[in-house]
């Protein structure tokens, strides 16, 4: 049995995963903020999910944690974790004191993609297009990570692509991760929603003009990074993920009409066939954590 945590900004998502790769137990927890909460929230997802297999932290064949921020796989250490209060943690050997057991930690975005690859079946090339509050991209190849050089492959949502655009966190300006993200939906579109996004495609709906103008830039940001991906990596497919996926079929749907019109004027995109290669990941899965329980058993 392998044990996978998804440590995110607001809630942590943990599963039990048996030695055949199904799913045996799930659970979900608030997440602590800071760095002594964020290791006692690890704990207890371990604690928690002990008691519903009736396994100890050294009986998990494994353990994996996928975590925001930019994080040492070798070491263990996350950084620069800013929406866990997490500016330098060594998450990793916390918790080797704290359990008794090695962990294996990697960037929850990097760890996702490999649980949307497992769970869809691919082989081949995939993306997978993280659209949360912002956006990153975790590139498989043939089932293992491809992380470039300094592991920064797949940051495709601080490519800027309009020198006129809104200042991004990273300190560029009209990145695409400005247009096309959780926090870009937010600024542009005030609302007492707790979820913004869901918001502003009602208001689309019911005919509200600028509603619909957001929406619009949404989608074409989400299709640019499609072709970003496909044109610098020439993966098989871009599994889009994250909270805005949660959008559904709908938003896949505008993704999927800007592709096609830009098809439409430029043989050459639409020789690539970029609507067939973009899909959404399975509703409801917990591929994050599911990732991780994959990252616990891997050698690196």
């Amino acid at each position: 049995m392998r044990l996978g945590i998804d440590i995110g900004g607001t809630k942590t998502d943990a599963v039990a995963v048996d030695e055949s790769g199904a799913l045996a137990q799930r659970i979900r927890l608030a997440t602590g903020f800071g760095h002594a909460a964020v290791v006692e929230t690890a704990v207890t997802a371990v604690a928690r999910i002990g008691e519903l297999t009736g396994i100890d932290a050294r009986g998990f064949a494994s353990i994996g944690i996928g975590i925001p921020g930019l994080v040492d796989t070798a070491s263990g250490e996350v950084a620069h974790a800013v929406n866990l209060g997490v500016d330098r943690l060594p998450l990793g050997g916390a918790l080797a004191d704290r359990l008794g057991v090695g962990v294996r930690i990697e960037n929850d975005v990097k760890a996702a993609s490999l649980g949307a690859y497992d769970v869809l079946g691919l082989d081949g090339t995939m993306a997978y297009l993280n659209l949360g509050t912002g956006m990153a991209a975790g590139i498989v190849v043939d089932g293992r990570l491809w992380r470039g050089a300094t592991g920064i492959a797949g940051e495709i949502g601080h490519l800027p692509v309009d020198p006129a655009g809104a200042v991004c966190a990273c300190g560029q300006r009209g990145c695409l991760e400005t247009v096309a993200s959780g926090s870009a939906i937010a600024r542009q579109w005030r609302t007492d929603d707790p979820i913004p996004a869901r918001a502003l495609f009602a208001a689309a709906a019911d005919g509200d003009r600028e509603a619909q103008a957001i929406k619009d830039r949404l989608a074409e940001g989400i299709a640019a990074a499609v072709r970003v991906l496909v044109l610098t990596v020439d993966v098989d497919t871009v599994v889009i993920g994250g909270g805005l996926s949660h959008l559904g079929d709908p938003l896949l749907g505008d993704v999927h009409e800007v592709l096609e019109r830009w098809g439409r004027t430029s043989p050459f995109l639409a020789s690539l066939a970029l609507p067939q290669r973009a899909r959404l990941v399975p509703a409801g899965s917990p591929v994050a954590a599911l990732g991780a329980a994959i990252v616990g058993g891997t050698s690196g």
